[in-house]
């Protein structure tokens, strides 16, 4: 991922968006963008539009957290928007960018970590990394995951489940919103991440590989994942409608777990018991000796 190109593109996307209007200024004649001009937005931001230019043509090196303030409020970004240019002006270097998070640690799921999943029964928990692979799970979660993770071409990751696999279609009703939100939460990490080969590579396969998820990440659209609602139609027992909740890891800062739960009372809740059940006899078969053994 060419990172003057990136920070080129975000920034032209974002004034694109908006009007004269919106941005509080006078539009008068005919305009040949959709959007504001670069003057414009130079002049929401207090500085010179040979220096907006400058970083519109990808140099964003020594520009001050004053100046990403102001164009982040001339280009009314939201707070996904405003840290992603706070990542992209880090890894302009002069050196290279240092993180603003621990150093990684060895991602091992230990014993403590794989414990307290288990203890939770009545919820599905997941954990994934930046680049949405599976990590570790409590049975119940990976029963609500398992179209994914029995498919092998996947190799556990969510973003190769949702634009390679056409099951994926089904079991996400919402497949284009979520298909959204995903790609503006990889972008995000991207951001966060520049020298993670590991991910360019997983975006350059999917970039190559599929022209819907080629299209979103051209948008240049991106998100913090940490909440909201999920809507699953699963193999075994249906339709599910699932809030959930992202929670950091402190001891592996690169993890995110999830939670889910059914509104009580609802239809989601008893399938969603009934999943438990299911997932519950599998492994108790599964722990079962076979003839050889006995």
């Amino acid at each position: 991922m060419d990172h003057r190109e990136e920070v080129t593109d975000f920034l032209r996307t974002r004034r694109d968006r908006i009007s004269p209007e919106q941005a509080g200024l006078i539009s008068s004649g005919r305009r040949r963008v959709s959007g504001l001009r670069r003057e414009e937005v130079a002049l929401l931001t207090g500085v010179s539009v040979e220096y907006y230019a400058r970083m519109e043509r990808g140099d964003l090196r020594g520009v001050s957290l004053e100046v990403l303030d102001a164009l982040s409020r001339a280009l009314r970004l939201n707070e996904a928007e405003t840290d992603h240019l706070a990542d992209l002006a880090q890894a302009a270097g002069p050196t290279p960018p240092r993180s603003r998070r621990s150093p990684r640690p060895k991602n091992e799921v230990t014993a403590g970590l794989q414990q307290f999943l288990d203890a939770v029964t009545g919820a599905p928990m997941w954990v994934r990394d930046r680049r949405l692979d599976y990590i570790a799970a409590n049975p119940l979660g990976r029963a609500l995951y398992a179209p994914m993770l029995d498919d092998p071409s996947n190799q556990g990751n969510t973003a190769r489940f949702m634009f390679f696999s056409t099951a994926s279609r089904l079991f996400f009703p919402d497949w284009e919103r979520n298909a959204d939100d995903l790609v503006a939460t990889l972008r995000i990490y991207a951001g966060q991440n520049p020298l993670d080969t590991k991910l360019t590579n997983l975006i350059g396969e999917l970039v190559t590989r599929s022209d819907a998820f080629r299209y979103r990440w051209a948008q240049h659209d991106v998100r913090h994942h940490r909440g909201g609602l999920k809507r699953i139609h699963h193999p075994a027992v249906g339709d599910l409608e699932l809030s959930y909740q992202a929670m950091e890891l402190p001891a592996n800062p690169e993890w995110s777990m999830f939670a889910f739960t059914a509104e009580p009372g609802s239809a989601s809740e008893e399938r969603l018991q009934l999943l438990g059940n299911l997932a519950a006899s599998k492994n108790t078969l599964d722990r079962q000796p076979t003839h050889r053994e006995r």
